[in-house]
């Protein structure tokens, strides 16, 4: 027999004082009201009732024992309030993971939307470019670049992370604008390094006559896009910059777009969670991310300066 149910049929029957009321409150014989109440006795290994033809009342012990029963029910109730509510309304804390130029940009803004809509969600960021292992650091979603490898996880299709050439005007102004990606052999170009990774020495093009891969230099290397992009604001060099570290700089006059006629490789993005984790408040992240950021609702070139 269920041990709660027991319990439950045990505190009715003692508040009640007979079997018969405990079993119509349950919708069970007054046989099977006895039988749990005997069972709890056999498992406690002492009396808590004594029977009479009129009325059932507490022994010592089962004084005691309907207390913590009572506490106990109660505590499961709350449990099950608990529960209930949670699954109602989005509610605690919400561990999500992001690349740093993405997430800073863009997916910190929209977290702040986010939390007006969902007072009661704490929400921890946290900002990398490493791989995060979901399930082994307890995070419940991250948005990745590049193709999906884990099968293990659900994902959602983002907009891609579109990557733009620009300079400063200033640097422009003295050393001229490259027209083509092989003149890019001839301008000082601001890399990203990974820290796994090195440098990379090749940027790729690609137009209707076909794909360019242009090997290029420059004196200044960063793992970080907001070095570069001061860099680049100050006059060092040409940067390949993720368009959304630039939008606003390009709108401002700022920063230059270069190759508008080429276009550079737009690494897919995705929103991944694992299955077992979709609580509601992950289900109204997903839901916001996906309406800001769905290749749906968010057009190719929204963000490009004209």
């Amino acid at each position: 027999m269920d041990r709660l149910t027991s319990m439950a049929v045990f505190v009715k029957t003692a508040d009640s004082g007979s079997f018969a009321a405990a079993a119509l409150a349950f919708g069970i014989s007054s046989q099977m009201a006895g039988k749990h109440v005997s069972t709890l006795e056999e498992r406690v290994g002492a009396r808590l009732l004594n029977r009479t033809t009129r009325r059932q009342s507490l022994t010592e012990i089962g004084q005691i024992f309907y207390e913590r029963c009572k506490a106990l029910l109660a505590d499961a109730e709350a449990a099950e309030s608990v529960a209930q509510e949670l699954s109602a309304s989005p509610r605690g804390r919400l561990r999500i993971t992001a690349p740093v130029t993405f997430g800073a940009n863009c997916l910190a803004p929209m977290i702040a939307r986010y939390l007006k809509g969902h007072p009661h969600v704490l929400v921890d960021l946290t900002l990398t470019d490493r791989f995060v292992d979901l399930i082994d650091e307890g995070y419940e979603a991250a948005i990745r670049l590049g193709a999906l490898t884990d099968s293990s996880l659900i994902g959602r299709q983002l907009i891609p992370y579109r990557l733009l050439v620009c300079a400063s005007p200033d640097y422009l102004a003295e050393h001229g604008e490259p027209r083509t990606p092989a003149e890019l052999a001839d301008h000082a170009c601001l890399s990203f390094v990974y820290m796994t990774r090195p440098v990379a020495i090749e940027w790729h093009f690609s137009d209707a006559h076909g794909e360019y891969v242009v090997p290029v230099s420059g004196p200044f290397h960063a793992n970080d896009v907001k070095a570069l992009r001061a860099a680049a604001l100050h006059g060092a060099g040409v940067m390949l910059a993720p368009e959304v570290a630039v939008q606003e700089d390009l709108a401002a006059g700022r920063l230059v777009r270069l190759l508008r006629d080429y276009e550079t490789p737009a690494r897919p993005m995705h929103l991944v969670f694992p299955a077992s984790r979709a609580t509601p408040k992950l289900r109204a992240f997903i839901n916001q991310v996906v309406a800001e950021f769905g290749p749906d609702t968010v057009q190719d070139g929204q963000f490009e300066a004209t």
